[in-house]
């Protein structure tokens, strides 16, 4: 007997499309192609396994990141280099349009919809070296960034507690692109423009869409005194200057889509969407696209991804706002600034990230006002339209306070045109979630994984972004005498370095001088090198135990008190780097005669007073 039931697929249910029989073109061009196929198939898929097997610098087995080769990560192992991306950030333009109180009515359907805090919350500034730096590590095929410790991505969590937006409700689904001629039948519809204007406003964008600024000349003066068809018709006119400003922001920079229009022909509905999923997919698309060499600009809604990496580096990014409270959403805790540092320094300090770095659970203050949505657990697609991303809770544990193993192999997901089913199959989330075996046990300190999850994550994965030989700092000379198992000297005595001076800062302005100068000293000799020959002649000190409890002086900014984090030794180094021009070994230089910055006395002089 027969099912009904179209076949499931990781992502989803698949729909089968209606067979049709071939045209007479059709079935002379399946000649034509029967007539040039090789004929010897076995040795292409041969020689396409032989280009799987490994790239420069890893990944060592492409099982899992096949189209490692087109990423920007590979090229610039290979010594090419791509400047920081252009971003597309329209935080400036929300300004322009202000719903004061004489469009109260306008307000008040917004804040229905659940979209409000997106006036509020986007970020007016945003860091393109920092920014293009963790999109240098997007992997499609993961939909994570890849990091040297292993994987975390943009949860449905996140997108909940950072935006303040609905993240359940019907899925966004478009079954076809929007043709011209029918977005300017839209704009006539929903927003009560004649045909001529729509039709010189898309041929003006030369794509079924509309600027913004036509947007706000057009619609931004209605007020409350207007009739009802004009206030409804400014209401929907800025829900789509809204999402295009911030949750669907192209690359076009200066227009949105006519497509998310019909979104808005029933003003009572539009709280009933998964705006948060959406824009979620939409994100991990234009990440997606970023990541070709040859692309040269990121767009989506970059608040999201800039408020992510300050709550997850809390200690390398971030610059809290003091005023912020819990009850609002979490992208205005923190003050967008444009990073001082250059693209290929960002990519030095996220190679040389261990996990005590991380902020893994960044929310646990905020679970009173916005408890842990079990949506987040969701195993499957989302969707924007005719965008479908895979979601992959099980690659990204430790962000949920769970021990990380080793995942599953990523899906693919299904073609738009065959996902007719996948809104049902989001609809019945529930049925879609992690089981609690596949979520593993609870971590017993922040960020821990099984044994053997980094022995494979070596081999699946390129941790290491910017090549050995290209770092900054180093010399021709000094290249082969750098040992390829560990990290550099130089990246070890940054971190002891920083290390002492967090514990100093942390400890506040009521600690004497004398400690102040003493930690700047020891600070001083452990960059200069100069510790050395002091530290191989004293006695180390004891190591930590292990799963031990920092004291709270020593716990990074900014991170709930209840983390644990593990001890240093149990982090693993970078991966072995592959010097593509290896040379000969050269003797490190001896260290200078004389005495060492450590044994050096320091004496004041004091000067006697004139009579």
């Amino acid at each position: 007997m027969k099912s009904d039931m179209p076949p499931r697929t990781l992502g989803g249910y698949t729909s089968i499309a209606p067979r049709r029989r071939p045209t007479g073109s059709e079935r002379r061009r399946r000649v034509q192609l029967r007539e040039v196929e090789p004929e010897h198939p076995r040795h292409d898929r041969d020689e396409t396994e032989e280009v799987l097997e490994g790239a420069p610098g890893g990944p060592i087995d492409r099982c899992i990141l096949r189209s490692f080769h087109k990423h920007v990560a590979a090229k610039i192992w290979l010594g090419e280099d791509r400047a920081p991306l252009k971003l597309v950030n329209h935080g400036a333009k929300l300004q322009l349009w202000e719903l004061d109180v004489d469009r109260s009515r306008i307000y008040e359907t917004v804040q229905r919809s659940g979209l409000a805090p997106l006036i509020s919350c986007s970020h007016r500034v945003a860091s393109r070296p920092m920014l293009s730096a963790f999109c240098e590590r997007w992997q499609l095929e993961t939909t994570t960034f890849h990091l040297p410790f292993g994987e975390m991505t943009i949860t449905l969590d996140d997108v909940a507690s950072i935006l303040h937006i609905p993240i359940t409700g019907s899925m966004i689904s478009f079954s076809q692109p929007l043709r011209v001629d029918d977005a300017n039948a839209l704009l006539v519809e929903l927003l009560g423009t004649t045909d001529v204007e729509a039709s010189r406003e898309t041929e003006q964008c030369r794509s079924p869409s509309v600027r913004l600024q036509w947007l706000r000349e057009n619609f931004s003066t209605i007020t409350d005194v207007s009739s009802d068809d004009d206030i409804d018709f400014a209401t929907r006119a800025f829900l789509l200057h809204l999402v295009g400003c911030t949750l669907f922001a192209d690359k076009s920079a200066t227009s949105v889509g006519v497509v998310y229009l019909e979104l808005f022909r029933d003003l009572s509905m539009v709280g009933s969407y998964a705006w948060g999923a959406a824009c979620l997919a939409f994100m991990y698309r234009q990440l997606t696209t970023a990541t070709r060499f040859e692309v040269r600009q990121l767009g989506g809604y970059l608040t999201l991804l800039q408020a992510w990496i300050y709550e997850h580096f809390p200690e390398m990014f971030s610059s809290p706002d003091m005023a912020y409270i819990e009850s609002r959403p979490r992208a205005l805790r923190w003050r967008p600034h444009v990073i001082p540092d250059s693209l290929q320094s960002l990519r030095e300090r996220l190679d040389r990230l261990q996990i005590s770095d991380v902020c893994w659970e960044p929310y646990v203050d905020h679970r009173a006002e916005h408890p842990f949505p079990d949506i987040a657990w969701f195993s499957g697609c989302i969707k924007c339209g005719l965008v479908v991303e895979p979601y992959h809770p099980e690659r990204v544990l430790r962000q949920f306070g769970h021990i990380q193993t080793i995942p599953p192999r990523p899906f693919a997901p299904p073609r738009p045109d065959r996902s007719i089913l996948l809104d049902q199959y989001w609809e019945r989330w529930t049925d879609h979630v992690l089981i609690d075996h596949s979520r593993g046990r609870r971590c017993h300190y922040s960020g821990e994984s099984v044994a053997e999850y980094m022995a494979w994550y070596d081999r699946i994965s390129h941790r290491i972004v910017q090549p050995p030989h290209l770092r900054s700092g180093f010399t021709t000379d000094a290249r082969s005498s750098l040992p390829s198992h560990t990290a550099s000297t130089s990246d070890s005595r940054n971190a002891r370095a920083l290390r002492l001076l967090r514990h100093v800062i942390s400890g506040g302005r009521q600690q004497s001088g004398d400690y102040f100068w003493g930690a700047l000293n020891e600070a001083h000799n452990i960059l200069a090198g100069s510790d050395e020959t002091s530290a191989s002649h004293s006695t180390p000190s004891p190591a930590p135990a292990a799963h031990s409890t920092p004291s709270p002086a020593t716990r990074p900014f900014f991170c709930p008190p209840t983390f644990v984090y593990p001890p240093p030794a149990s982090v693993d180094p970078p991966p072995a780097a592959v010097d593509p021009h290896p040379s000969s070994p050269v003797a490190p230089p001896a260290p200078a005669a004389g005495p060492t910055a450590s044994t050096t006395v320091y004496v004041r002089s004091k000067r006697k007073k004139k009579t």
